[in-house]
């Protein structure tokens, strides 16, 4: 159990600072998917195990949303459907991805969301008048969302708000409500394939949700 402290305080330190990263800008995930990978965990494990901290940060973000009187339920769960049934086909895709072949799909998409970090490429925050529109096609770009939120899960926040805002017409508060109650729902999905097919680090699951908690 000593030899396990280390790695419980790494990763809470992770969290923290992953956290604050999400509430800032998005793609907190690639400073603690790497993090796990140090610690000597096989690619799906690290990739199944950050779900844990995800799902804990998005329950607390809805909570915060809710509290100051902002919800919609009803197209959330829509929304939330179409990107859980993607992310069942991506978390599959996900949970077979090891080795090599992980190290350098996360390189490439590290690579990507430091380039649209940077730039702010298709990133601009657009002027609505916040009525949702283009249902049809925000709800089919969520089952591509949620398939890359099932397979790797980094960066997933930098797809969703551009769907939100700029497709569909939600201005970013409203937008960010959205997006953080889809990634709860398929993050529970993409979890539950991960721990079907790997063994995820439970525990140490835990420790980095408490890391994102108190950084969020």
């Amino acid at each position: 159990i000593e030899g396990e402290l280390w790695k419980v305080g790494l990763l809470v330190v992770a969290g923290v600072a992953s956290g604050w990263i999400n509430v800032l800008a998005g793609g907190g995930s690639m400073l603690v998917v790497p993090v796990m990978l140090f610690m000597g965990m096989p690619g799906p494990v690290a990739n199944g195990t950050n779900r844990i901290g995800v799902i804990a940060q998005n329950i607390a973000a809805i909570g915060g949303f809710f509290r100051r009187g902002f919800s919609d339920f009803r197209l959330s769960a829509t929304l939330a459907a179409c990107g859980a049934f993607g992310a069942f086909f991506g978390a599959q895709v996900g949970v077979k991805l090891d080795g090599v072949w992980f190290d350098r799909t996360l390189a490439i998409i590290m690579i990507c969301i430091l380039v649209i970090m940077l730039t702010g490429l298709g990133q601009k925050p657009k002027q609505t008048d916040g009525k949702p529109k283009n249902l049809l096609l925000g709800h089919f770009l969520f089952v591509i969302a949620g398939f890359y939120g099932g397979f790797i899960q980094i960066g997933v926040g930098l797809i969703q708000l551009p769907i939100l805002n700029r497709v569909m017409g939600l201005d970013l508060v409203r937008a960010n409500m959205h997006k953080v109650f889809v990634a709860m729902v398929f993050s529970f999905v993409s979890l539950g394939v991960f721990a079907s097919q790997v063994k995820i680090e439970w525990a140490l699951g835990l420790a980095l949700a408490a890391g994102y908690a108190i950084g969020g």
